[in-house]
Order: structure tokens, then sequence, then C-alpha cells
């Protein structure tokens, strides 16, 4: 693929992933705008809405393993690579705001499930660590964290993401208690 082609459909991946997330009835057309594209540009890569969203999600998964290999694969001491992921999951959800928890298509679906079970994964080194509560039910970690990154990732976007990660990753490995 050429470069400008290139560049091309990673403007209209972003700008769908916004589109989408703000309007999920949204139109090619209303992607290509934001996109500043032709709209035929779009349907030249995607044959469909359909086909675009699922590439936008496709798009998403690949960002969300790049960072699980950056912040998990090595051996840096857990708290780090908490904080690490945290303000990589922060960003990851900024640039690409769509919500793929509900997404039917059976590929994502696996594909979540996945990568959700290479940072259940982590957590559970994390617990053999000594960094989080033994005994918690299954997957109770991974849930509490993701549902933290989302929170201020789409509802408090003054959060710059440093602070932001260091502030998740003290709420979840501490709470709010006093």
């Amino acid at each position: 693929m050429r470069a400008d082609a290139s560049r091309n459909v990673e403007a209209v991946l972003r700008a769908a992933a916004r589109v989408f997330s703000a309007d999920p009835l949204a139109r090619i057309t209303d992607v290509a705008v934001e996109a500043g594209v032709d709209k035929r540009t779009v349907y030249r890569r995607f044959e469909s809405r359909e086909d675009l969203l699922l590439a936008v999600y496709r798009a998403r998964l690949d960002e969300l393993e790049a960072l699980i290999d950056a912040t998990f694969a090595d051996e840096r001491p857990v708290r780090d690579a908490l904080v690490a992921f945290a303000e990589g999951g922060i960003r990851l959800s900024r640039d690409w705001p769509v919500d793929i928890r509900a997404v039917a298509d059976p590929a994502i679906r696996r594909r979540r499930e996945e990568l959700d079970a290479r940072m259940d994964d982590f957590l559970r080194r994390a617990e053999q660590a000594g960094v989080l509560a033994p005994g918690l039910p299954g997957g109770w970690a991974l849930r509490v964290l993701q549902t933290q990154l989302h929170t201020v990732a789409q509802e408090m976007p003054a959060l710059q993401p440093g602070p932001a990660a260091a502030l998740v990753v003290e709420t979840f490995l501490h709470g709010v208690g006093a």
C-alpha cells in the first residue's frame, strides 16, 4: 500500500472510532468528513459501514495487544508495569474511543477474550507478588482495572495520561478509603 493510502486508511480508522463513539448510527459520509477524505476513498477500502466498524475494532485490539506486549511481557516490577499499562490504556481509549465490550462478531470477541486472558495472567502475577489481594473472584481485578481506565479516559479528559495512570493504579491498589 502506498504511503499516502496507508495514511488515509489510518486517518479513516481513527476518525471512524471518534465518529462512531459519538454517534453509533453515524454514516460513512460522516466518517469521511471527519477524516478529511472523500467518501469514495472510504468505500474503496471498506465495502460497508459494518466492514469499517470491524476494522476499527481490529485496530483498537492491535494497539491493545502492542500495549500488553510492551508492558506485561518483561520482568519489570508489577507496580511499574501497572502504571505503564494504565498510561498506555488511557491514551489508547482516548485515541480509539469505541467500546468493544459488546461486539457480537465472533473473531473480535475471541481476540478480546484472548487479550483479557493475557491481562488476567499478569494480574495473577501481581497477586502472587503480593501486590493484589489474594482470593478475589476470577476476573474481578481485571474488570475493576478496565472500568477505572475507561472512566478516566472517557469521562475525565482534563486528566493527563501520566497523572491519571498514577491515580488509577493508586486507587486500584488501595481504594478510595481514608
